[in-house]
């Protein structure tokens, strides 16, 4: 077993990433305080080709030298957007069709492993505040919520380890189980 080259991973440049098909998920962060967990996700984002981010509340937007010290880059693929008010965003997307899902522990939430996706259905995924988790009033919005199983004593992931297993898993429905 030998460790490939950077020159042998057929990396998409940044023109190529912005024109390839989309997977049909959008990640919603609200009110994230870390520029280390924004940017991980920016990263995770573009390893799926996540159609869109929308940074909401106090979660802080690129240019940021914090940011990308943990995006590499993935500020300059993935398309974002800020919005104040992470109610309006549920708002528009539900407008579009888009069934929006928080990712928190709630009372009839869907187990990850239970979740299963519709051909041709766009998602857009609520990701909360590390320390209080996604708002009542989002959870409320959102067509359901989707929860990440544990068995430990914290019950409690960071959000970019959250949005990597979450996104893994979704990517995996949308791509592989058709």
């Amino acid at each position: 077993m030998r460790k490939l080259e950077n020159s042998e991973l057929d990396r998409k440049s940044i023109e190529d990433f912005k024109k390839s098909a989309k997977t049909p998920l959008i990640l919603i962060l609200d009110d994230i305080r870390s520029l280390h967990n924004i940017g991980s996700v920016f990263r995770t984002a573009d390893a799926f080709l996540i159609e869109k981010i929308y940074l909401c509340g106090i979660t802080a937007t690129p240019p940021n030298k914090e940011i990308h010290k943990t995006a590499l880059g993935a500020t300059e693929t993935v398309a974002w957007e800020h919005a104040e008010n992470v109610l309006d965003v549920i708002q528009k997307l539900k407008a579009e069709k888009i069934q929006t899902f928080a990712i928190e522990q709630v009372e009839s939430a869907i187990f990850l492993q239970n979740f299963e996706v519709e051909n041709n259905q766009k998602y857009a995924l609520v990701f909360g505040n590390e320390v209080f988790g996604v708002a009542q009033e989002a959870v409320a919005l959102c067509d359901g919520a989707i929860e990440i199983p544990q068995l430990g004593t914290k019950h409690s992931l960071n959000i970019s380890v959250s949005a990597g297993i979450v996104v893994w898993d979704l990517f995996k429905k949308l791509h592989f189980s058709k």
